[in-house]
C-alpha cells in the first residue's frame, strides 16, 4: 500500500501533518518498499528537524497508540489509556503531531496487529546511534581489535531500558534490516540506521530476550537483490542445518586458570617440550547412542586420556561454526562462534579452563585462508564481493570451491585479526594453528597458467596476505605473550618462523611437511629396498634448523584413501606394528616438536571417518595396547629429558653419529642439552644386528632407557640388555664406542648411568 492511496483519509490529518507528509513523500514510499537507505532520518524522534511530527511504520497493524504512562509494563494485561495515532492514508504509517516534549524520551507504543494480538514496546527509533565515531574510525583503519564487542548482537541497557544492539558492515547495501523470530522474519519491520561512509548499520531493539534468533536482510543498492545473511560477528549460531544467529549473553565465566596463564606468559616455549594431540571433537568419542558429547563431557574424558598418554597440548580441528560436518570445520561461517554441535560458548570456556587446571594446553585450528560460498554466509555479503575479490582469479580457490579473503581491505583484515584475538582473549586459547598458509602466500597457488593475476611488481607473492600475516603475528605476540602461532605452510617460503622485524612472517612454529612426506615415503617401502632411499631420512637435517619445526602426522595423512598410519607400513601384522613403533621412536627422538592425530597413538587400522567414533575396541588387543603404551612412554621421555626437547630448533641439540649406513638401513645420532646426551640408534630392517659398533662421546656405562621392541609394547624383546659398557676403542672419530645388539625394525635410546 502506498502512503497516499486513500486521499480522503489523508485529508483527515491536520495541516501540520499534511504539510510534513508532503515533504517526505518519497522517503515514505521508499520505506514502504523496504528500500530506504536511512529510515532513521524519518522515523522516531531522532530525525531532523527535531520538531517535525513523529512517524511510525508498522506493517500488519490495525491500531497503534502511544501510551500515556511510560512506567506501564509491557507484560501488563491491563489496558492503558493513550494517544491513538491516525493512519496515513491506507498505508502502514502512523503519525503523531502532538507535543513531542510531553512524550517520554523513549516512549512506549501499543500495537494491535491483524491477528488481534496486542503488544507493547519501546520504539527502537527513539534511541540515538550507539557506536562512536572513534570506533568507526578504528574499524575503517583495520585496527579495532575488539570490534566483536561493537559489531554483532549485544545486550545493552540504554537509559534504563534493556534490549539488543545490532550492528553489521554492509557498505554496498541500500537497506539492511534485522529479521528474526521476534518480527516474523519480516524485513520491513526493523530497518537499520546507516552510519554513512563507514558502511556500518546499527539498531537497538528494546525488550528482546536471551536466545533471540536473528539474521540480516540486505538489499543491494545496485541490483536491488535481497539477501538473507547470518551475522558475521555472531557469537552463537543455531545447530546445523539451521543457520540463524543467536543473540545470547552468558553470565561471566569465573576462570580458574590464573596460574596457568601467568606461567604461560613467562614460559620459554622454544625450549619447552610440545607434544600435541590433534583431535576432531565430533568423532573422538560419542555417547552410547552415537550422539555428540558436549564440551563438558569432552573436557573430562579428554583430559583424563591426555594425562594418561602424556601429551602436553590438545589441538582442536576447527570448532568455529560450520554448516557441513564433512568439511571438518575448515569451511567456517562463524568466526566468533564455537560450534553449537557440542554446546554453548560458556561450556567451551569450561572446556579450556578444565584443560588448563589439569596442565593441558589448548590450541585451535583457525582458517583465514578461505571461506565457503553458502548463501547465508560471507559470500557476496551485501550483494557485492565484500569479503572476497570480485575477480575469481584472485577471489576463488578452484580446488576447494571456496572464496579467498580480500586481505587488502581494512575492514576484512580487521574481521580476521579480531577473530584471532577473540579466541585468545575470550576463551584463553593457548595458540592458533593457521591453516593453509601456503595458499595465502602465493597468488598462483594451485592455479593453471593464465588463471591468476600478478602483484604490482609482476610477481606471484600475495603482498596483502603477507602484510596481514605479519600484522597478525605481531599483534598476537604483543598482546598475548606465550601464545603460540603455528603455520601450516608446505613450501620453501623463507623465514616463516622468524621475527617480523627481521623480515620474517613472525610465526612461532611451522609444520615440517617435507619431513613428514619423506619419512612416510621411506617407511612405506619394503625394508629390502630402503637402502636406496636412505637420503629421505637424512636430507631433512640439511634444513631442520632453518625454521622452528613441528613434526606432524596429522588427519590429512589418514583420509581420502591414504590409509591409516598402521596400514601404510609394509609386511605382515607383526612387521607393520614394529614399523609403526619404529616410526614413532624416530619422530620423538628427532629435532622438532611433535603432533599426532587421534587414533594414531593406538594404531587404528581403519582410515579416520568424521561420521563415527574411533575404533576404541581395538585396545582389547595386545598389539594396539602396546602401541599406545609406547606413545605414552615416548611422551614422558620427551617431556622429562631436556636432551630430547631443549634444543629442538638449534644445532646444539643434535649430532650425527652415523648417517651413512644405508646398506644396513641404520641411523644413529645424539640429542644433547648441555652435558646431557641421549644416544639414539634406529634399525629400519627386520634383521637383528648383533655386535653393531657405534662411536660414543664417553667411555662409560650406558643404560638402555627405551627399546621399541620391548615386550611392554608387544615386541619381541630383542636387542641389548639394560646396561652396556662403552669401550675405550675410538670409532667414527669418537674416543670410545659401544657394541650393541639392534632389535629388528626398532629403535634404542641410551643414556649414561652416571
Amino acid at each position: 500500500m502506498t502512503p497516499y492511496a486513500d486521499e480522503p483519509a489523508t485529508n483527515k490529518l491536520d495541516s501540520r501533518a499534511q504539510s510534513y507528509l508532503a515533504t517526505v513523500r518519497q522517503d515514505l514510499e521508499r520505506i514502504a518498499k523496504a528500500a530506504h537507505y536511512n529510515p532513521c532520518a524519518i522515523l522516531g524522534t531522532r530525525k531532523h528537524p527535531p520538531d517535525s511530527p513523529l512517524l511510525l511504520y508498522s506493517p500488519d497493524t490495525l491500531e497503534l497508540s502511544l501510551e500515556v504512562s511510560p512506567e506501564s509494563s509491557p507484560e501488563s494485561s491491563q489496558e492503558q489509556p493513550g494517544h491513538a495515532l491516525p493512519r496515513v492514508g491506507d498505508s502502514d504509517f502512523f503519525i503523531y503531531t502532538g507535543d513531542l516534549q510531553a512524550l517520554p524520551r523513549h516512549y512506549r507504543v501499543r500495537r494491535l496487529d491483524t491477528q488481534q494480538r496486542i503488544s507493547r514496546f519501546h520504539d527502537p527509533y527513539s534511541f540515538p546511534p550507539q557506536i562512536s565515531d572513534y570506533d568507526l574510525h578504528l574499524f575503517s583503519e583495520g585496527r579495532h581489535f575488539h570490534i566483536y564487542n561493537i559489531l554483532g548482537a549485544h545486550f545493552r541497557c540504554i537509559d534504563g531500558i534493556d534490549g539488543i544492539h545490532f550492528a553489521t558492515w554492509a557498505p554496498n547495501a541500500e537497506r539492511v534490516s534485522v529479521i528474526g523470530d521476534f518480527n516474523h522474519w519480516d524485513g520491513r519491520r526493523h530497518p537499520m540506521c546507516s552510519r554513512g561512509p563507514s558502511g556500518v548499520w546499527e539498531l537497538f531493539i528494546p525488550g528482546l530476550p536471551q536466545g533471540t534468533l536473528y539474521k540480516y536482510e540486505i538489499r543491494n543498492r545496485d541490483s536491488g537483490a535481497i539477501l538473507t545473511k547470518t551475522d558475521p560477528y555472531s557469537q552463537q549460531m543455531e545447530l546445523r542445518p539451521r543457520t540463524a544467529s543467536v543473540a545470547t549473553q552468558p553470565p561471566p565465566h569465573q576462570w580458574q586458570d590464573d596460574a596457568w596463564m601467568a606461567a604461560r606468559a613467562d614460559r620459554e616455549w622454544l625450549h619447552e617440550p610440545l607434544s600435541i594431540y590433534e583431535c576432531h571433537l565430533g568423532s573422538w568419542q560419542r555417547d552410547a547412542e552415537g550422539r555428540f558429547l558436549n564440551y563438558r563431557e569432552l573436557a573430562h574424558r579428554l583430559v583424563a586420556y591426555l594425562r594418561e598418554t602424556g601429551f602436553s597440548h590438545l589441538q582442536l580441528m576447527p570448532i568455529t561454526e560450520h554448516p557441513l560436518d564433512a568439511s571438518w570445520g575448515y569451511q567456517t561461517t562463524g568466526y566468533y562462534a564455537p560450534t553449537s554441535r557440542f554446546g554453548e560458548a560458556n561450556e567451551f570456556r569450561y572446556f579450556v579452563d578444565y584443560c588448563h587446571s589439569h596442565g593441558i594446553g589448548v590450541l585451535l585450528d583457525w582458517v583465514p585462508a578461505h571461506f565457503p560460498k553458502d548463501e547465508h554466509g560471507l559470500a557476496r555479503f551485501d550483494g557485492s564481493a565484500l569479503y572476497e575479490h570480485e575477480d575469481p582469479r584472485r577471489g576463488e580457490h578452484r580446488d576447494w570451491g571456496t572464496l579467498i579473503y580480500n586481505y587488502g581491505r581494512n575492514e576484512v583484515k580487521n574481521f580476521l585479526l579480531a577473530s584471532a584475538l577473540y579466541w585468545l582473549e575470550e576463551f584463553h586459547i593457548d595458540g592458533l594453528r593457521v591453516d593453509a598458509v601456503a595458499s595465502m602466500l602465493y597468488l598462483d597457488y594451485s592455479r593453471q597458467e593464465g588463471d591468476w593475476l600478478p602483484n604490482t611488481h609482476g610477481g606471484n607473492e600475495n603482498l596483502e596476505a603477507i602484510a596481514f600475516l605479519r600484522e597478525l603475528n605481531s599483534v598476537v605476540h604483543e598482546r598475548f605473550p606465550g601464545a603460540l602461532m603455528i603455520a601450516e605452510e608446505s613450501t620453501a617460503w623463507p623465514q616463516v618462523t622468524r621475527p617480523v622485524h627481521l623480515g620474517g612472517l613472525g610465526f612461532g612454529m611451522k609444520w615440517n611437511m617435507g619431513w613428514m612426506h619423506d619419512t612416510l615415503n621411506y617407511m612405506q617401502q619394503d625394508p629390502i629396498y630402503r637402502r636406496y632411499s636412505h637420503d629421505q631420512l637424512t636430507f631433512g637435517l640439511l634444513y631442520i634448523f632453518t625454521e622452528n619445526f613441528i613434526l606432524p602426522f596429522s588427519h590429512d595423512e589418514v583420509v581420502h584413501g591414504k590409509s591409516s598410519l598402521l596400514n601404510k607400513m609394509p609386511g605382515d601384522e607383526w612387521q607393520r606394528f614394529a614399523n609403526l613403533r619404529l616410526l614413532y621412536t624416530y619422530m620423538f627422538s628427532y629435532p622438532g616438536k611433535k603432533l599426532l592425530f587421534m587414533g594414531c597413538e593406538f594404531a587404528q587400522g581403519d582410515e579416520w571417518d568424521h561420521d563415527r567414533t574411533l575404533d576404541w575396541y581395538v585396545l582389547q588387543y595386545p598389539l594396539h595396547q602396546g602401541a599406545r603404551q609406547l606413545v605414552s612412554d615416548l611422551n614422558r621421555l620427551y617431556r622429562s629429558l631436556p636432551a630430547l626437547h631443549r634444543y629442538d630448533f638449534d644445532h646444539e641439540g643434535f649430532e650425527w653419529i652415523d648417517c651413512h649406513d644405508s646398506d644396513q638401513s641404520v641411523l644413529s645420532y645424539l640429542r644433547r642439552a648441555g652435558d646431557e646426551h641421549v644416544l639414539v640408534v634406529l634399525n629400519f630392517t627386520p634383521v637383528i644386528r648383533t655386535g653393531y659398533r657405534i662411536g660414543t662421546p664417553l667411555a662409560s656405562a650406558y643404560r638402555v632407557l627405551f627399546n621399541s621392541d620391548s615386550l611392554h609394547y608387544a615386541g619381541s624383546n630383542a636387542g641389548s640388555g639394560e646396561v652396556v659398557m662403552a669401550e675405550e676403542t675410538p670409532w667414527m672419530g669418537r674416543p670410545a664406542s659401544l657394541c650393541l645388539d639392534l632389535p629388528p625394525l626398532a629403535g634404542l635410546m641410551l643414556v649414561t648411568t652416571t
